[in-house]
């Protein structure tokens, strides 16, 4: 997959717009664009020329026409950059043209019968990876740059290319490897009773490691939900307004609302972003006893994605809670869902607050927190709208705590995440063979798998197969 001759595509979107870039890269980048592009300083009626080309500076946007033969094809802005100061590290050309896909095609074609070829997906970046530029997975964070849809994910993906966790890791994978050599080393005076590797040294760093390691493999949860959105679940008995909820909180018909208990049979969901931070809301089957077979199903489901949100909001119709047994009940049902996901935290939600007097939602808190005081109860009308806005405003306030206001690497790249426990059940391996005193031979082979998993994610250790997997997933023209 690896060719070494020069490639062109189009960097922006397809389609018509304002302008559109097209990039060269490669050894003959320059030759092609010097034989199309004339610039604007030169004598009037001057063809394109090597000896013109050679004016323009490194690093440099230059106004000038491309010509096809005798035939003006557009007039353009040219960016030319010199090996290795580019993003590829090659010899790069790229032409601002206006954006008419006719244009677009046109210098694209010219370029071709030049001698470039087209560029596969995601090439310019393999490019940039293989000479150096980037490591993997800064590489990888290209992607998920160009692809985020929030704050939050733009962030973990811009942390990531400038380097994230990478030189963290390559920094133990370095100091693994050297232990490993000491180790074998020892093999090479075995009859001398020779130690190299200082056990204890290495104890520490394997500590370290698996620290760093956890942190991160730790963080993988919190960073994969940032990435493709945080899902909260909504649930509650029928009727008490989840669908209306919904389609509050996206602000369009999304679910289908009645008075109809039990309209809600399967689960809808929707995402939306709220300053910044992607929401996947889920719209579950309100939960009660019944015999009807597709609403039990229908519950099951409510169950399974109360299990794989991250919050789950409990809805509570105010206007039924008018007695005290009532009350109890509901706060029954809250701690048998609590029970069922001790991990998951749960917000109340009392809805229908614009059908109850003031009085009686002071009464119902009360006798809430009364019986439930560490129960997180928001009041809101879901069909007005009142409270859905301080109800957004506390979601964003609880995700912007913790790992997400600070600086500390975030995982959110499964390939990243399985390579890191695999590492981490090498260290375990390791320090399991130091505690039982086995063989150095086997020791080095458990640090140098350690090892191995590390350079996968940085791209240290790579193959065809895994590069054409991930730079597959990129757009042409990146």
């Amino acid at each position: 997959m690896f060719k070494n001759d020069t490639i062109v595509a189009l960097a922006t979107p397809a389609g018509s717009g304002a302008i559109a870039v097209i990039r060269l890269s490669g050894s003959e980048s320059h030759a092609i664009a010097a034989a199309v592009f004339v610039p604007a300083f030169a004598k009037a009626h001057s063809k394109p020329s090597s000896k013109l080309y050679e004016r323009l500076h490194p690093n440099t946007v230059t106004l000038g026409h491309v010509y096809d033969g005798d035939r003006i094809v557009d007039q353009v802005l040219l960016t030319r950059f010199d090996a290795p100061r580019s993003y590829t590290g090659e010899d790069v050309v790229e032409i601002s043209c206006h954006g008419s896909i006719y244009i677009q095609q046109e210098i694209i074609g010219l370029c071709l019968r030049k001698g470039a070829r087209m560029a596969q997906a995601g090439e310019f970046t393999l490019q940039a990876f293989l000479n150096a530029k980037m490591d993997l997975s800064q590489a990888e964070a290209v992607a998920d740059l160009i692809s985020s849809e929030s704050a939050t994910a733009h962030q973990i993906a811009l942390q990531q290319m400038r380097g994230g966790f990478s030189s963290e890791l390559q920094g133990l994978r370095k100091q693994l490897l050297n232990f490993s050599s000491m180790i074998e080393l020892e093999l090479d005076f075995g009859e001398e009773d020779v130690e190299f590797a200082n056990r204890d040294d290495l104890k520490r760093l394997l500590s370290e490691s698996q620290q760093t390691l956890r942190k991160l493999i730790d963080s993988f949860a919190l960073g994969n939900v940032l990435k493709s959105g945080i899902p909260i679940a909504i649930v509650g008995e029928p009727n008490v307004g989840k669908s209306t909820l919904l389609n509050a909180l996206l602000n369009e018909e999304k679910a289908i609302v009645s008075d109809i208990a039990g309209t809600t049979r399967d689960s809808i969901e929707d995402e939306i972003n709220i300053d910044g931070i992607r929401f996947r809301f889920i719209d579950t089957a309100g939960i009660r006893e019944t015999t009807d077979t597709i609403e039990t199903m229908g519950i099951q489901r409510s169950y399974s994605k109360a299990e794989q949100s991250r919050l789950v909001l409990y809805l509570l119709d105010a206007t039924q809670l008018n007695s005290n047994p009532r009350i109890v009940h509901c706060l029954m049902r809250i701690q048998i869902l609590k029970e069922r996901f001790p991990d998951k935290p749960v917000v109340v939600i009392l809805n229908k607050l614009d059908e109850i007097t003031g009085l009686q939602h002071a009464e119902i808190t009360k006798q809430i927190k009364k019986r439930s005081p560490e129960t997180i109860v928001i009041s809101l009308s879901a069909k007005s709208g009142t409270g859905v806005e301080e109800l957004k405003e506390a979601l964003v306030a609880s995700f912007q705590s913790g790992a997400l206001s600070a600086d500390d690497s975030i995982v959110s790249n499964a390939r990243h995440y399985d390579a890191l426990q695999k590492a981490y059940s090498s260290l375990l391996e390791v320090q399991n063979g130091i505690e039982n005193d086995i063989s150095s031979e086997f020791l080095a082979i458990d640090i140098k798998a350690t090892a191995e998993s590390l350079g996968i994610i940085t791209g240290e250790i790579t193959n065809d197969e895994l590069l054409g997997n991930i730079f597959s997933q990129f757009c042409i023209g990146k």
